[in-house]
């Protein structure tokens, strides 16, 4: 292997050359981005995981130098408001992990389960997690050096300046940049891709090939004849309308997901502006309709704001690895935006593929062990996605009650987790057994039902017994108050940054 050609940029297309370049441009590799100026970017959703802090350690990139090229912020965790109905679990937070966790997180499993075999004890999950203090407070979690537990993060960014700052580290390392549009593509006779045709007509050829070109999949889709698994029987949105909004003086760290009648709205707090947007499903409602409503819900109905719209293909292809091409990003497939998992599957997929491209010898002798585990990553956080709506109590549209009712392709897993959990089984142990907590952890499930309120409520609870009502909430709250006096506001300590840059 000589030569790999990437075909498209932007987030996805220059991450991939990122990795492919730390691991293989010392060996002789040449690896070559052809970018389309006419193809914008998408950039559903500008939020990550903590994986994004990873891949920037891995480069040896600072924050204080990607963030302020970039618009970004500090993001704790996600807030759901309204997905559920039910009294005092009308909105909870989906936290990310700190090591300070293990000091509270063993009591909120406990209440958890407690609360679950009808004990009467407090078990909504935002006062019980470091994260979810942090975000209350519009603190950044960075811990300070003489804290001694750390936090784990994601971000929030403007996804065309991410696209544009990785371009530049990338062509650093020596990967090649050519502006230019794909208009063919040329096979071997065995079906491998032997090379692309530009619109100035000239040929690049390679020996491996890497589809970047979003939802048109250009090179695994159209011209390997990929097929594509559509995840549309159980998550019905399929669109999305986006707009910006003026951010005040203070700069949330978490991202808010708010349920709307045919969908779900996005708030996104970068440091010039919010990105907001509304995913919904085109099913239920027309283009026209959902942006008049996002526009009512962030109150700007007559504002003048740029507005894109945007159609979503939901699923995932067969194999995101087939004869000499790789498809990274939207061109390998998409779960909608709740959990900000776009990046975390793009960075997934390639750091995969490098170890079993590499174990395998340079040859597709590992595809099928890679296109396995890619399945499984995108199948594991589907379920966890679905669970959102399977587990909210919403009933007031025709969209909340087709989600309620629909019943397709539930995966036999999540319906083995489902009873356990309302048959008071251990979840954590049923986790493990079930192997879940690859993509998700225990705490992330047990935030999801009991902040969705799918616990014994009023007349269904009974006085919890001392064993059962062993934690004194009200000290955990004096905990985690002492401890988040040691970190930073979170405008503050960027504005710092931007000023020293």
């Amino acid at each position: 292997m000589k030569n790999i050609v990437i075909v498209g940029g932007g987030t996805a297309g220059w991450m991939s050359a990122l990795v492919m370049a730390r691991e293989w441009i010392q060996q002789g590799v040449s690896i070559r981005v052809i970018e389309s100026p006419d193809i914008g970017i998408i950039g559903v959703g500008e939020g990550s995981t903590p994986a994004l802090k990873l891949f920037f350690d891995r480069l040896n990139i600072a924050e204080s130098e990607w963030m302020p090229a970039c618009n970004a912020t500090y993001k704790c965790g996600i807030r759901f408001d309204g997905w559920s109905t039910h009294a005092g679990f009308e909105s909870y937070f989906h936290p990310f992990s700190a090591a300070l966790d293990r000091q509270t997180l063993p009591m909120f499993m406990h209440n958890a389960q407690m609360r679950l075999r009808g004990a009467d004890v407090y078990a909504q999950p935002d006062r019980f997690f470091i994260a979810a203090r942090l975000a209350q407070q519009c603190l950044a979690p960075v811990a300070p050096e003489h804290f001694p537990f750390d936090v784990h993060y994601g971000y929030h960014f403007d996804s065309t300046l991410l696209g544009q700052f990785l371009r530049k580290k990338a062509l650093a390392l020596g990967v090649i940049h050519e502006s230019a549009h794909v208009v063919a593509v040329q096979q071997r006779e065995n079906g491998d891709i032997a090379s692309v045709q530009l619109a100035d007509e000239r040929i690049i050829a390679a020996d491996f090939f890497v589809d970047c070109t979003g939802f048109s999949s250009l090179l695994l889709q159209q011209t390997l004849q990929v097929p594509f698994i559509s995840y549309a029987n159980n998550l019905l949105n399929n669109a999305a309308v986006a707009m910006p909004s003026v951010i005040g003086e203070k700069i949330p760290s978490q991202t808010l997901a708010t349920a709307m009648s045919c969908g779900w709205a996005w708030q996104i707090p970068l440091t010039n502006r919010y990105g907001n947007g509304y995913v919904y499903s085109a099913d239920f409602c027309s283009a026209d309709q959902a942006e008049t409503e996002l526009r009512a819900h962030l109150g700007l109905l007559d504002a003048d704001v740029p507005v894109r719209h945007l159609k979503m293909k939901v699923g995932r292809v067969k194999q995101h690895w087939a004869h000499n091409c790789l498809a990274v990003g939207l061109a390998q497939g998409f779960i909608e935006p709740l959990e900000a998992t776009a990046l975390f599957l793009v960075q997934q997929t390639v750091a995969i593929f490098a170890e079993c491209f590499a174990r395998g010898e340079f040859t597709n002798r590992l595809q099928a062990e890679f296109n396995q585990r890619m399945n499984n990553h995108f199948d594991g956080v589907r379920d966890y996605i679905v669970t959102h709506y399977k587990t909210s109590s919403r009933r007031d549209t025709d969209y909340w009650c087709a989600n309620t009712a629909n019943q397709q392709d539930v995966s036999p897993v999540m319906l083995e987790l489902y009873r356990s959990w309302y048959a008071g089984k251990d979840l954590a142990a049923e986790i493990n057994r079930l192997q879940l907590g690859n993509y998700y952890p225990a705490p992330s499930w047990y935030s999801i039902f009991t902040g969705m309120g799918i616990v014994p409520k009023g007349e269904q609870l009974r006085r919890a017994t001392a064993e059962e009502a062993c934690f004194d909430i009200a000290a955990v709250d004096e905990f985690l108050r002492r401890c988040s006096l040691n970190f930073n506001d979170h405008r503050a300590l960027l504005m710092r940054w931007q000023l020293s840059g």
